[in-house]
C-alpha cells in the first residue's frame, strides 16, 4: 500500500521504510515552537525533568506574540520567564519586541521551516507550515517540553482526506474563501485527526499566502495537519527565505485516502462563517443585512502582505463607516515595513482605520479589539467561538480581507462588488 505525502515525511522522521494510518511512531523533530502563553507552562514542566537541557538551541523557536507588547502584569511575567529561559539556554530563535511577529507568519518568513520538516508547536495553528510541504501540527505544552528536551515526539500516523482543487479563482476570492468553503462542506470535525492533503491543477493558481491561510485553518476542520505539494512557487519561496536544505516528498499513486473532496475554484464566491462555529458558512449573497461594529484584518491567518494589499485596494479613496472600528494588524515587522513602503499604511490611516504592531491580540480576545455585549465583528481571524473576541454575547463573523475591508466601508457585511469593485 502506498503512502500519502504526510505519511512519507513521518516515516522518514521515524527512521522507518513505511508507516500506515493509526500506527504509533516516535519521530525526530526539526523545530519546536512556543509562544508567550504556552511556553511558560512548558518551562514549568521542564523544571520537573531530572535532566535539564534542550536538544538543540537552533531548533527551538520562542515567539512572543499573543500579548506583546505586554498588556498587563501577568503577561509581562510570562514573557520575563520565557526571556530568562531563552537566555539560560542561548536559544537562537527567540523573538521579542522589535523582532517578533505573529508566529505562524514569522517562522516561514525567517526560513525556519522548509519542505520535509517535522514541526510541533504549542499552538493549534502550527499546521500552517504544511503550505511549505512540511508536516507540522499543534501539541500541548507538556509535549512541547518533551520536544525541547529530547528533540522527539510520539505521533499516531494520520489517515488522509484528498482535497482536489481545480480551476482558477475569480477576483477577490482568496485562500480564506477556499478553506471556509471546505470547512463548511465537511464540518469542524470532518477531518478529525486526519491529514488534509491538497492537490490538483488549481494549486498552481494559489499564491503562497493563499496556501499558508488554507493550511493554517486545517485545524478548524479537526485536521491533524494540512499539506500542499512542493511546486515551483514553493521552491521560489524557500530559496528567498531560507538557507536550509529541504526534501520534497510526493504521495504515492496508490496512496489511500478516506475521502476525496473536489473544489472548483472558479465557482467559489466570497464566503462568511457565521457565529459560533467556522462550519456555519454562507456565501456573501446569502448574508443579508448584517450590521457590524468592528472589522479586524490581521492574525496568523490573514495578516500577510497579500491580505494588506487587498484591503488597501478596497479602502483606497474611501472611508471607514461612521461608528465602525477598523483594526489592521500586519503579521510581522517585515510585512509592516513593506506595507509602509508601498503606501498601504497611509491608505489605512486616511480611510480611518488604526494600524497595530504585530500581535495576535483581538483574535483570542486578548487586547486591541475586545467586543462588548451585543457587538458584532467581521474578522479575518480563524475562530468565532462563543466569547472568542470578548463578551459571551458578542458575535464574530469570519471572512477574507476583501470582505472585511468592504464591510468596514459599508458598515455591514458586504462584498467588494457592493462598492463597484
Amino acid at each position: 500500500m502506498g503512502m500519502t505525502m504526510t505519511q512519507k515525511i513521518l516515516a522518514h522522521a521515524a527512521g522507518l521504510d513505511s508507516v500506515t494510518a493509526g500506527q504509533l511512531i516516535e519521530a525526530k523533530l526539526d523545530l519546536v515552537l512556543g509562544n508567550d502563553i504556552t511556553t511558560p507552562v512548558a518551562i514549568d514542566v521542564m523544571d520537573g525533568f531530572k535532566k535539564q537541557q534542550v536538544f538543540d538551541k537552533d531548533k527551538i523557536a520562542l515567539v512572543m506574540d499573543h500579548f506583546i507588547p505586554n498588556k498587563d502584569i501577568k503577561s509581562a511575567e510570562h514573557c520575563k520567564q520565557v526571556r530568562e529561559f531563552s537566555q539560560k539556554y542561548d536559544i537562537t530563535n527567540y523573538f521579542d519586541v522589535g523582532q517578533m511577529g505573529i508566529e505562524h507568519a514569522l517562522l516561514p518568513e525567517k526560513g525556519l521551516v522548509v519542505a520535509g520538516d517535522v514541526v510541533i508547536g504549542a499552538d493549534s495553528h502550527t499546521c500552517t507550515y504544511g503550505a511549505l510541504g512540511a508536516f507540522s501540527t499543534g501539541v500541548g505544552s507538556t509535549d512541547m517540553a518533551a520536544g525541547m528536551a529530547t528533540g522527539r515526539a510520539w505521533f499516531k500516523v494520520p489517515s488522509a482526506i484528498k482535497v482536489v482543487l481545480t480551476g482558477r479563482k475569480n477576483k477577490w476570492i482568496s485562500g480564506k474563501d477556499v478553506i471556509l468553503h471546505l470547512i463548511g462542506e465537511i464540518g469542524v470535525d470532518g477531518a478529525l485527526y486526519k491529514s488534509l492533503e491538497f492537490t490538483g491543477d488549481g494549486v498552481a493558481d494559489l499564491t503562497m499566502d493563499d496556501r499558508l491561510t488554507i493550511s493554517n485553518m486545517a485545524i478548524e476542520a479537526g485536521g491533524k495537519n494540512g499539506i500542499f505539494p512542493v511546486d515551483d512557487k514553493t521552491v521560489e519561496y524557500m530559496k528567498e527565505h531560507s538557507t536550509k536544505s529541504w526534501t520534497v516528498y510526493e504521495a504515492d499513486p496508490d496512496a489511500e485516502y478516506e475521502r476525496t473532496v473536489t473544489i472548483d475554484l472558479s465557482a467559489l464566491k466570497s464566503t462568511v462563517s457565521f457565529p459560533h462555529l467556522p462550519e456555519n458558512t454562507h456565501t456573501i449573497d446569502d448574508c443579508g443585512d448584517i450590521r457590524i461594529d468592528q472589522s479586524v484584518i490581521g492574525s496568523c491567518t490573514n495578516g500577510r502582505i497579500q491580505d494588506l494589499r487587498e484591503a488597501a485596494e478596497i479602502l483606497k479613496g474611501r472611508k471607514v463607516a461612521k461608528n465602525i472600528r477598523c483594526i489592521i494588524i500586519p503579521a510581522t515587522q517585515a510585512i509592516y515595513l513593506q506595507a509602509l513602503k508601498e503606501g498601504l499604511i497611509e491608505t489605512f490611516i486616511e480611510a480611518g482605520a488604526v494600524v497595530s504592531t504585530p500581535t495576535c491580540g483581538p483574535c483570542l480576545g486578548g487586547y486591541m479589539g475586545i467586543l462588548a455585549e451585543g457587538e458584532r465583528c467581521i474578522s479575518t481571524t480563524n475562530r468565532n467561538f462563543v466569547g472568542r473576541m470578548g463578551h459571551v454575547k458578542s458575535e464574530v463573523y469570519l471572512a477574507s480581507p476583501a470582505v472585511a475591508a468592504a464591510s468596514a466601508v459599508t458598515g455591514k457585511i458586504s462584498s467588494p462588488a457592493e462598492l463597484g469593485l
